[in-house]
């Protein structure tokens, strides 16, 4: 695959964990202020290990790692 193929397929895959975070947000807006946010945490913790094997392989850079890890935790 050439760099314009890996370019397009690393925008793909972060395009697709930010829609991802969108629909995991607006689920946690709908529940109840009562339920537990182990949940949220655990999604969340598990979305930056996958960035993180992302950036590890290569797929994505500091910047776009760093980007979507201040999405993901909302900063």
């Amino acid at each position: 695959m050439g760099p314009m193929g890996r370019r397009a397929r690393r925008r793909g895959l972060v395009v697709g964990m930010a829609a991802g975070a969108a629909m995991s947000n607006r689920g946690n807006k709908k529940q109840d202020d009562s339920t537990s946010q182990a949940p949220a945490q655990s999604d969340m913790a598990s979305q930056l290990e996958d960035l993180q094997n992302l950036k590890n392989q290569g797929v994505i850079t500091q910047e776009e790692f760093d980007a979507k890890k201040k999405q993901i935790l909302g900063i």
